[in-house]
Order: structure tokens, then sequence, then C-alpha cells
């Protein structure tokens, strides 16, 4: 007699989702650790092999994030707990992702903290003064 395993390696988009909303409500309601550590590996795997993560950086792939959702930086404001100014400078390369950042992120995102927590340029902040000569 055959049996069912309870989860599989994912398969489409659709299963994703699902396993990734049946994690976070395992981990709201502080479920089986055990299931919460096979459905992360899961999503993960997934994450790894279908993300072209490899090819932007976090701030990109922020943003990109963000449009998908239909986020606007105020969003991400209360999403992050940040002022507006922070968010504004990170996502311009200004500032660069904290670790605590970088977990709420992937958290929120339901993907792997890899995605934000990689080296990318910032921007130096010089201060231009452009005087018109008369």
């Amino acid at each position: 007699m055959k049996t069912q395993l309870k989860y599989t390696i994912i398969k489409d988009k659709k299963q994703y989702y699902e396993y990734c909303d049946i994690l976070e409500s395992f981990i709201s309601l502080n479920k089986n650790q055990d299931e919460i550590d096979l459905l992360t590996l899961l999503i993960e795997k997934w994450d790894y092999e279908h993300n072209t993560f490899k090819d932007s950086d976090p701030v990109e792939i922020h943003k990109a994030l963000m449009h998908e959702n239909s986020l606007k930086a105020k969003d991400v404001v209360d999403i992050l707990g940040l002022s507006k100014g922070t968010v504004s400078k990170i996502l311009n390369y200004q500032k660069g992702l904290s670790k605590d950042t970088i977990r709420k992120l992937a958290d929120f995102f339901k993907v792997s903290q890899e995605a934000f927590n990689r080296p990318y340029k910032l921007k130096s902040e010089v201060k231009k003064h452009v005087r018109q000569v008369s």
C-alpha cells in the first residue's frame, strides 16, 4: 500500500504559494517545528531553482517585489518599521540593508534571505553645490 506524503517537492507556483501560506500560518500559531523546517526547505529549494535573484542586486529585487505586490514606498515604511527617509535611501542605493531589514523583507515577500543578503554598490552621498555665474 502506497503512503500519501503530506508535503512533496514543489512543482508549480500554485503549490509554492500554497506552501508559503501554510508556513506562514504554522509560524504564527507556533505549530510543529519539524513541519516548519520541512516547508522552509521546500520553499527555499523552489526559490533557488526558479528565481533569477543571481542576476539582480538586492535593491532591484526589492523594487521588483514591491511592483509585483502593488506596494509603494510608504507601504514599505510600515512593513519594515523604518522612517520614510531611510526607506528612500535604501531604494536609491544610499543606504545598505541591515540584517533586521533583510529578515523582514524575506519574511514579508516569502523569499530566501539570500536574495537580499548580497553585496551591492551604494551611491556615495556627494553634496553638489552648483552656483551659476552671471
